[in-house]
């Protein structure tokens, strides 16, 4: 009975790590994506209807996720990383959970998350157009007009955005889900200027493929 249920058994791809060797991690996966400043901060400048507004945007998911204290998704990741399998498929994550592989896929990602997961041309560097428009927004936000904002000169912007107008209080609210939870990256490191500035065209910067 044991052999035939052994016979049963799809034979599966490699491992990428051997069991007991697995990597380990040297800060959480979240560890630059849980900065309870920037949230309090983009909370605090924004009017109660204009971070609704923002939650329930398609980029709302990542507020929702930091109010839900969501942490433990670090560990799940790098337990499916540790046990992913070697497999070609570019946008397919496999991984053993037990004797059984699971798929995780962008399919799966787009319907968790709600995020765009589209393929565009030129996804991590668009063309944008500076318009003076974008030179008088970046001039309010401090940031040089070659650069995207860091999350620390986010959280500075945030103390006087009292007066400006309800499109620009937006455009900063989505800046700070852009250099706090997509870009993720050290809190005094420029993001990525070409993405930073698609944030002119808040529909566009919404519905881009940030999946």
């Amino acid at each position: 009975m044991t052999s035939r249920l052994k016979m049963d058994l799809p034979e599966l791809p490699k491992r990428l790590f051997t069991l007991g060797e697995e990597p380990k991690p040297v800060k959480s996966i979240s560890y630059h994506t849980d900065d309870t400043k920037l949230f309090t901060a983009i909370r605090g400048a924004l009017h109660p209807e204009e971070y609704q507004e923002l939650r329930d945007s398609k980029l709302g998911v990542f507020l929702k996720f930091k109010e839900l204290n969501f942490a433990w998704a670090s560990r799940l990741v790098y337990f499916m990383l540790c046990f992913k399998l070697d497999i070609k498929k570019k946008y397919e994550l496999w991984c053993l959970v037990g004797p059984e592989p699971a798929r995780f896929s962008l399919i799966e990602f787009e319907h968790l998350t709600g995020l765009n997961c589209d393929y565009v041309e030129n996804l991590k560097n668009p063309r944008c157009e500076v318009t003076e428009e974008t030179i008088a927004f970046w001039q309010l936000l401090g940031v040089g007009i070659d650069d995207g904002p860091t999350t620390e000169q986010i959280i500075t912007t945030c103390k006087r955005c009292s007066e400006w107008s309800w499109d620009d209080r937006m455009r900063l609210g989505y800046l700070a889900i852009f250099t706090g939870f997509i870009e993720g990256r050290k809190f005094s490191t420029v993001t990525r200027a070409s993405l930073a500035k698609l944030v002119m065209d808040l529909e566009e910067f919404e519905n881009y493929p940030w999946g």
